[in-house]
């Protein structure tokens, strides 16, 4: 079985969700070519996001490394990006049968009506698996912890999904029927409710109420998402070329004229702009072929249930790609990418430099939108705060992340888990969650505490969502 899964999971997501899509849409009755079909949209969508991601790390980390030398930052931990994160996750004892694992007991959550999210986001399994992988080596792997903390995630992440569902499907549109149990994403969910309800008791705050569609008629073309895009790739581009500009001469020495210097100079700062615009247009057209796959099965899906389970509700968990290219969340993490790379510079303590992780900034506002309503400054806001406070988890759990990635590079030889010498291992997604945080540290710190704790409150968000969902149904039935 582990090796089946193990496989299956090696397809990688661009493969795997047509499968799966496949399989389901058939075992809720749809024709063969249109479950295929559906399927094959998903596929392409994860393809074309890859594409768009490439473009973002490819292009944009040795420029940002060598405005991290120019500088002389003395940043020690490395970011790895989220393909180590997931390598780490899937090649231990934990990650091998976190699926069937976690597949059961969302069955069991949602037959005793503890949840109503069926969580399909398998690919995105890797998170709670992450976790446990964590937590396997801080308890000198233990499966008992590692399987423990990921099943404590995986828990509060569909209590969470259910929680916030309505919020999402009355923000985002045709997205009636799904939620988000992806806890990376769900991890900025107290943020967003925390720091909107402050903002919201600030006199005249309420005058700043500027959206996406707001920035493009104050700001004309300059409030458009791709010219945002050109802007902030090519100030980018510059920077990466600050010691150049300083000592232009001594730069200049190594071309035949002056003219070959500033020219080299000025399409390497365009090419970063044009690429970072293209990254800006290029997410929404692709979000909507995970929309254009969805459809089908979550209107079918629909059908089945109202069958099946006498019109109860049950909501599809679907992966946060489908909304990411909404308008506000690429304004808000484009302004993001370079407050960041500031803020990780000059914050005390922090020892990480997101690089490879910068493309996973658009995944940071999906359930923080339905809050802010789509507020570009409060959005703002709430990203910077949970980022700043991110950073810290990420410097915090890096020695145990670079334990589990020297174990798995060396058991797998899986390059996408070798950390350069010198460094230790982090990554954005998700190390610096909320709720992997949280979940590492009161089993680092607390330990047997720890895990009565967590326990606790797993079961008090289980039980009262239970009764959330009860007095629900009683309601519908009057």
């Amino acid at each position: 079985m582990e090796q089946v899964f193990t496989y299956i999971i090696q397809l990688g997501a661009s493969v795997m969700m047509p499968i799966l899509f496949t399989i389901i849409g058939l075992c809720i009755g749809m024709k063969f070519g249109k479950s295929l079909k559906s399927g094959l949209y998903v596929g392409v969508g994860f393809v074309g996001l890859g594409i768009v991601t490439a473009l973002l790390t490819t292009n944009f980390n040795t420029p940002l490394d060598d405005i991290s030398k120019i500088f002389d930052l003395d940043l020690k931990v490395f970011d790895m990006g989220w393909p180590a994160a997931a390598a780490v996750a899937y090649n231990t004892a934990v990650g091998a049968l976190i699926i069937p694992i976690c597949l059961g007991i969302n069955f069991l959550l949602l037959v005793t009506k503890c949840t109503r999210t069926v969580n399909i986001d398998l690919w995105n399994y890797w998170h709670f698996a992450f976790i446990g992988a964590v937590a396997y080596f801080v308890m000198d792997q233990s499966m008992l912890w590692g399987y423990f903390a990921a099943i404590v995630c995986y828990i509060i992440t569909l209590v969470m999904a259910d929680l916030t569902a309505k919020k999402f499907q009355g923000y985002y549109e045709k997205m009636d029927g799904i939620s988000i149990p992806q806890p990376f994403v769900q991890s900025f969910t107290p943020f967003a409710i925390g720091i909107n309800w402050l903002l919201d008791r600030i006199p005249g705050f309420s005058k700043l109420d500027i959206d996406a569609e707001g920035m493009k008629k104050k700001f004309g073309v300059l409030g458009e998402p791709i010219v945002l895009g050109v802007i902030v790739g090519a100030l980018i581009g510059a920077f990466a070329h600050f010691d150049h500009f300083s000592n232009f001469s001594a730069y200049a020495a190594g071309f035949d004229t002056t003219t070959d210097a500033v020219m080299s100079i000025v399409k390497s700062v365009l090419f970063l702009g044009v690429t970072m615009g293209a990254v800006m247009e290029l997410i929404p057209r692709i979000t909507k072929l995970f929309i254009d796959g969805l459809m089908p099965i979550s209107e079918k899906t629909q059908e089945v249930v109202k069958k099946k389970f006498k019109g109860k509700k049950v909501y599809i968990g679907m992966s946060p790609a489908l909304v990411i290219g909404h308008p506000t969340t690429l304004v808000v993490s484009l302004l993001l990418i370079p407050v960041t790379l500031i803020v990780a510079i000059v914050l005390p303590g922090n020892q990480f430099l997101p690089l490879a992780s910068l493309a996973g900034m658009f995944y940071v506002f999906v359930m923080v939108l339905p809050y802010t309503k789509g507020n570009v400054v409060k959005t703002f806001i709430v990203g910077l705060v949970a980022l700043t406070i991110g950073l810290y988890f990420v410097t915090d759990m890096a020695g145990w992340f670079t334990q589990a990635a020297n174990t798995v590079f060396e058991q797998t030889g899986d390059k996408s888990a070798k950390i350069p010498d010198g460094f230790q291992a982090g990554a954005l997604d998700f190390a610096s969650s909320l709720f992997g945080w949280t979940i590492y540290k009161a089993v680092e710190s607390l330990q047997w505490i720890g895990m009565g704790v967590l326990t606790l409150i797993t079961v008090v968000m289980v039980v009262w969502n239970r009764m959330r969902i009860v007095k629900e149904e009683k309601e519908t039935q009057k």
